[in-house]
């Protein structure tokens, strides 16, 4: 790249060169979009399949709890480091929210044993939740 200076008769020339600024745009819309996704994804749970699940739309306000494979557990993205602990936590949470929307969704690795996801669920309850819905992945068509 070249920058016009100017010369004989004509002087400094005073156009901005848009060509660095483009350049540079571009390369931070692909980082952005590259970024994105890894942001939005939360804690990496195999999660089961289910025929008649329903899309929900992520709200800000929401308590997710998620339950891996070794039956390390997170509330909202957040390792919790005591499952009993986890009963403060969500009760802490719950005051933030409005009486209408008492509802913890509970994201729990397929592989995991039935007895530690209600346990999980006995917390909820106990933190004073009034629902809890199982998230589960789109059973596709033909398997």
């Amino acid at each position: 790249m070249s920058m016009a200076v100017g010369g004989g008769k004509k002087g400094v020339m005073a156009d901005i060169n848009v060509t660095p600024m483009a350049d540079i745009m571009i390369v931070l819309l692909i980082i952005f979009m590259v970024i994105t996704p890894m942001l939005q994804k939360g804690v990496d749970v195999r999660l089961p399949t289910a025929a008649n699940t329903k899309e929900r739309k992520d709200e800000p306000k929401t308590i997710i709890v998620a339950i891996k494979k070794d039956t390390t557990t997170f509330l909202n993205g957040v390792k919790v480091e005591n499952q009993p602990d986890l009963v403060k936590q969500v009760k802490d949470r719950l005051e933030e929210l409005p009486d209408t929307m008492k509802v913890v969704y509970l994201k729990a690795d397929e592989e995991l044993p039935y007895s530690d996801v209600m346990k999980i669920m006995d917390f909820c309850r106990e933190a004073g939740v009034e629902e809890i819905a199982l998230i589960a992945e789109q059973k596709v068509q033909g398997s």
